[in-house]
């Protein structure tokens, strides 16, 4: 309802024959029931009298409340409400007094008779412009999803400024130390403070790159600068980098069969991008995983003899490169499979900011992929990343 709600009640009673008539008689109250019980949100009508005079099914759910114990009873009775500070918010509110351009109030959280948070939206009816307030009109909603979203928020807000404290506090640390006594570090003391800071610096821009990515992502606001990638050559260096100060091994790279007899086609994406996605798949691996973490490309789909791409079953499927990174961990139980990929999950071991599975679907999707989670032979967790390759018309061989 708009500011000028109250004029449009006005207009409309006085077109019907009955200049400012507000439903009262069982007839409209019945019709106003009717309709009610279509709203998805809760309905409660508190008439001039401040007594309760209907309330729709949802509203009853919602205020834990029978029919008997909330209608025709006073509002001080039926449906006591109060604000954050404890105080009644008839009271403190006073729909039926105050000024009389008043026309009801935005969203408010309040908490109902049972004890229980909820969304509470008003609008007061006159029959006449000025006039006495004769219908209060609640819209009502149960805040406790919204809630949870708002504790899951600041969960995740509290774990990220953890992670962002860190590496800074590291950063600091060895920063203030070379400073203040270069001279009293060997060479190779120098280097390796030097290389974790660089290694907490690489960490700390990945964090913030991904919780920009995730604001972009949101607001469909993602740009991709698009070239031809080897998508081989870009995991070979990725896969040298993953192991760096690790043991050699823990991350190997293999190709499919496909992929090794008949090669891999090139793809129009953005290398950067990708990178960004299996740092994230093969770090995640790493953390939640356990042993080797194994990467294989392979080609999927093939071209037939008019050149039409075909997946393997013979339907029609462009062709495309997936690439499966596994681990050799406890796995990802089936239920869960889905949720992985949602913003800010981070499973029951509270260990990540849940942001890089959220931002790999993001990207990968953004590149007119798929990307799935599923269980590997030894019992691991499995990821699917399915890419479209090819190069557009415009680029020539």
């Amino acid at each position: 309802m708009g500011p000028d709600d109250e004029e449009v009640v006005h207009r409309t009673d006085h077109r019907s024959g009955r200049p400012g008539a507000l439903p009262d008689t069982a007839a409209e109250l019945a019709q106003l029931g009717a309709m009610g019980e279509l709203l998805p949100d809760g309905l409660v009508v508190v008439g001039g009298d401040r007594v309760v005079r209907f309330a729709n099914g949802e509203a009853l759910r919602i205020l834990e409340r029978t029919p008997a114990e909330i209608l025709d009873r006073p509002v001080s009775e039926g449906l006591t409400l109060r604000d954050k500070y404890g105080r009644d918010w008839w009271a403190h509110t006073d729909p039926w007094g105050g000024l009389t351009t008043r026309t009801g109030h935005r969203e408010k959280l309040l908490v109902g008779p049972a004890g229980n948070d909820l969304l509470v939206t008003a609008r007061y009816l006159r029959a006449d412009r000025g006039g006495p307030v004769e219908r209060v009109m609640l819209g009502l909603r149960d805040a406790e999803a919204r809630l949870r979203a708002e504790r899951d928020q600041a969960t995740v807000l509290t774990t990220v400024a953890h992670e962002l404290r860190a590496p800074l506090t590291s950063v600091a640390g060895f920063t203030s130390s070379l400073l203040r006594r270069w001279e009293r570090f060997t060479d190779a003391q120098k280097k390796m403070m030097i290389e974790t800071i660089e290694s907490d610096a690489n960490r700390l821009t990945r964090l913030i790159t991904e919780l920009l990515d995730i604001s972009r992502l949101d607001t469909h606001a993602l740009s991709l600068r698009l070239g031809p990638v080897d998508l081989h050559d870009v995991l070979t260096g990725h896969v040298l980098r993953h192991e760096l100060g690790r043991r050699p091994g823990s991350v190997q790279l293999r190709l499919g069969t496909r992929a090794e007899e008949e090669g891999l086609p090139e793809l129009w994406a953005d290398a950067d991008r990708l990178e960004q996605v299996f740092h994230n798949l093969v770090e995640n691996g790493l953390r939640h995983g356990s042993g080797v973490v194994t990467v294989t490309l392979e080609r999927d789909g093939h071209a037939d003899g008019d050149g039409h791409a075909r997946g393997r079953t013979g339907s029609d499927r462009p062709d495309a490169v997936t690439v499966t990174i596994d681990d050799e961990g406890d796995g990802i139980p089936p239920e869960h499979r889905e949720k992985v990929f949602g913003r800010f999950w981070h499973g029951p071991s509270n260990a990540s900011t849940g942001l890089g599975l959220y931002v790999v679907k993001g990207l990968v999707e953004a590149h007119g992929g798929s990307v799935w989670a599923d269980g590997n032979e030894t019992g691991g967790a499995r990821f699917v990343v399915r890419l479209p390759s090819g190069l557009p018309d415009l680029v020539g061989p």
